[in-house]
């Protein structure tokens, strides 16, 4: 656990420059050309590490201005791992990411597979025994913690779960056909060992939703997905994210 002089302290709310259309639904989330206080991958950093008081690394798909997918990860789960310490795809995530062809804004809880025959270039992909993928199968049981929160966020919350191949069309669970624990686990086991594969549980907005919102209202709506998954998250981790008592 970092000490309180190795977390900084989150941009007051007053500062926050984020902006709705910094999610573009053609492009991706603008994190190039912008002040600091516009960027939300310092905003969601700081204020991460400033409710769970320990340091989160911070991953990315896309390059230059526009990423399509940024994720946080709490750095004590990846260096608690005794093969893949140097990596992040064995670490639950949380993510935000404008989905470019469904036109939704996701952000919510991310655990990758990867590869279980990786090509040649991709070696570090490879599923390895003490990534958290291996947690959240155990975890996918009838009548367990698991389901329950998963029940809470897909059947009350109004969440979404998307799992298996990212490759293929990955399978789309909600509310209408929340899935059976052992049916989920399958679809998980059986995906195909040369796809990347993974499990995304997370709050859809669309196009209109988020232009209606301010900036602000935006940023609290992603940290408020990322507490409501953390539960779960927990349930898939080495260490647990837990927020100081007050």
């Amino acid at each position: 656990m970092a000490s309180k002089s190795e977390i900084n302290l989150p941009v007051p709310k007053v500062a926050i420059g984020f902006r709705p259309e910094f999610l573009d639904f053609r492009r991706g989330i603008r994190v190039g050309n912008l002040e600091d206080h516009e960027r939300i991958t310092r905003i969601l950093k700081l204020e991460l590490e400033a409710r769970y008081g320990q340091p989160f690394v911070t991953e990315r798909w896309g390059r230059g201005v526009y990423w399509q997918w940024i994720a946080y990860l709490p750095r004590a789960n990846r260096e608690a791992k005794p093969l893949s310490s140097h990596v992040s795809f064995g670490c639950a995530k949380f993510f935000i990411e404008v989905d470019t062809d469904d036109k939704l804004f996701k952000s919510g809880l991310q655990i990758e597979r990867g590869y279980l025959k990786a090509p040649r270039e991709y070696r570090e992909c490879r599923l390895r025994s003490d990534w958290d993928w291996y947690r959240l199968l155990a975890a996918l049981k009838p009548r367990s913690p698991m389901e329950r929160e998963l029940k809470r966020l897909i059947c009350r919350e109004g969440f979404m779960l998307h799992a298996g191949s990212w490759e293929a069309e990955p399978a789309a669970f909600a509310k209408a056909n929340f899935p059976e624990m052992r049916k989920l686990r399958k679809l998980l086991h059986v995906a195909p060992g040369s796809h990347w594969a993974g499990f995304q549980l997370y709050y859809p907005m669309s196009e209109n939703e988020t232009r209606s919102s301010t900036g602000l209202d935006l940023v609290e709506s992603m940290l408020a997905v990322f507490r409501e998954v953390t539960p779960a998250m927990n349930l898939c981790m080495q260490i647990q994210l837990q927020e100081p008592v007050v």
